[in-house]
């Protein structure tokens, strides 16, 4: 018997899944989450650990700057590895690592021996296990999880990521840090991350989809040739490089407005605050969640680059009305709407990658992706503020909101996207599904 994956959301979510591939699944995805919910809180709880350490806003940005120098160094190196090392792992390995830094820092903080460089040691360290993390968990969902249940999962991971990193781990972070301390609030982290490789340490062994007999002779050499393989791979596949050059020139625009200068507009607009700020990113965040939830449930499009690359185009149009917003609803309506966007056509992604990536390329592939996401990101910040001294607020919102939106038709016609999805349709039918009790 053959149910089609077109049939509704219940039989595309991964509880259709076998008992022993759905105890993998569980375990997998409550790993996630309490990685997820540790990142959440060491993220609050080191800004105001700085603050009681007594440090300025040059204090906080060194702290928080080498964290993003972390993540974008170690991203690539993290790719090779989960090529060549079980992804699970490398993912107990990192949460362990995140235990000891939260750990030292949290207890340190207690003693009341804590100092900053301490503090600046455990961040980068923290921004190297999140730039590691991504192509890791990228290359095993699909060990995991049956080829036409992927959108499902990257679906769910979608919905967990803005509902447990941005908004349950940070409150929680906030509480504990009113009714204790900062420290309290980062040892809890830790622990979180521990309860985290013991849901990776549960799941049965993983094997590497790799046959890694021809790089033991020259290891270092190897190496290298992996790297070159992955960009040589990108080079020669145009829905993959069109995508993320696309990325690039999207980030560069939107994240500095949003990160940098969303929080002046609101102040010399709408006559906000901390609070209005706090339900811009909230409207963001529930729109992303959303969004998410509707691509897990739907089937995979016979169009579904031109449809991911269509959402994308005028996902940076919401800007244009932040640049002209005089109310807070205005810029929470902004927000959600680039929420939904954004994130959205992110669950087509993932399952792209992990569906037409040749496995033993994947961990390399979607680390090539998170570098891009995250590369340009500090750049974007650091041109927003001068920009828009140069220009005024509205004209660099007007900007970062229209530019993308014809470097995204450019690159869809330059790599004949519309041929593409049709020589390569991703369709596929869950045969003999066997339904849980």
């Amino acid at each position: 018997m053959s149910t089609p994956v077109d049939g509704g959301i219940e039989t595309r979510l991964p509880t259709a899944l076998k008992p022993f591939a759905l105890r993998q699944y569980r375990l997998l995805v409550l790993g996630l989450m309490l990685a997820m919910f540790a990142d959440g809180v060491w993220t609050v709880g080191v800004v105001w650990q700085v603050i009681e350490l007594g440090g300025g806003p040059g204090q906080l940005a060194v702290v928080t700057g080498v964290a993003a120098v972390g993540m974008v160094v170690s991203t690539l190196a993290g790719g090779i590895l989960a090529d060549r090392v079980s992804q699970r792992r490398i993912m107990i390995g990192l949460e362990l690592v995140k235990l000891v830094a939260f750990g030292i820092v949290g207890v340190a903080g207690m003693l009341g021996v804590l100092s900053l460089p301490v503090l600046i040691g455990a961040s980068l360290v923290g921004g190297i296990t999140m730039g590691m993390y991504y192509p890791a968990y990228s290359a095993l969902l699909p060990s995991v999880v049956e080829a036409a249940q992927l959108q499902a999962a990257n679906g769910i991971e979608g919905f967990l990521r803005p509902v447990i990193f941005q908004a349950i781990g940070p409150m929680v972070a906030g509480g504990a840090i009113s009714i204790a301390s900062p420290a309290a609030a980062i040892v809890l982290a830790g622990l979180a991350s521990a309860s985290s490789a013991m849901a990776y340490v549960a799941m049965a062994p993983v094997a590497v989809r790799r046959d890694l007999t021809a790089t033991a002779a020259h290891p270092v050499r190897s190496v290298v040739a992996d790297l070159v393989e992955g960009f040589a791979y990108m080079w020669r596949t145009p829905w993959l490089w069109a995508t993320l050059f696309f990325s690039c020139i999207l980030v560069l625009a939107v994240m500095g407005p949003i990160e940098v200068l969303v929080p002046f507009a609101l102040q010399d607009r709408a006559d906000g605050g901390a609070g209005d700020h706090a339900l811009v990113l909230a409207g963001f965040g529930i729109g992303a969640a959303a969004s998410s939830l509707v691509f897990a449930s739907i089937p995979m499009p016979r169009r579904y680059l031109s449809l991911m690359f269509g959402i994308w185009t005028f996902s940076s149009i919401p800007l244009v009305i932040m640049g002209v917003a005089d109310s807070t609803w205005m810029f929470v309506a902004a927000g959600f709407l680039m929420g939904v966007m954004f994130d959205g056509p992110m669950v087509l992604w993932g399952t792209l990658l992990q569906r037409r990536v040749p496995p033993e390329l994947l961990g390399r592939i979607a680390s090539l992706d998170f570098f891009v996401s995250v590369a340009l990101m500090p750049v974007s910040m650091a041109l927003a503020a001068p920009i828009s001294h140069a220009i005024g607020l509205t004209a660099t919102f007007l900007l970062a909101g229209l530019l993308p939106v014809p470097v995204a038709v450019v690159f869809y016609l330059a790599a004949r996207l519309w041929r593409d999805e049709i020589e390569h349709p991703l369709r596929l039918e869950i045969k003999e599904v066997t339904p849980l009790p």
